[in-house]
């Protein structure tokens, strides 16, 4: 009962300073928690970061692919894909496959 009789007279007191806190806490937790808060905006900007470093990589990807298939019409390009891919040899060459768990 003590903490509510301080407070009724803290308001009672001075109205205008309890007016300015509630008005002033009351922006302050909008600022924070709004549609376009500091919240929001921290988790808009690590979604971005995290959209960025994929963009990176699919274009390295990109340009990867690109290189493959300029080099595709070689005829050694052409060999050690099959070899590679496929398992194929040359007759008298013994193939060992080592597969990684």
């Amino acid at each position: 009962m003590g903490f509510f009789n301080g407070l009724w007279d803290f308001i009672s007191s001075s109205p205008k300073k309890f007016l300015f806190l509630v008005v002033s806490g009351f922006m302050i937790i909008w600022f924070i928690f709004d549609d376009y808060g500091i919240l929001k905006r921290i988790r808009m900007e690590a979604e971005h970061r995290m959209l960025l470093e994929r963009h990176r990589e699919e274009q390295m990807r990109i340009v990867d692919n690109e290189q493959r298939i300029k080099n595709a019409f070689h005829r050694d390009s052409i060999e050690k894909a099959a070899r590679e891919k496929y398992n194929f040899r040359k007759e008298g060459e013994t193939l060992y496959i080592i597969r990684s768990k």
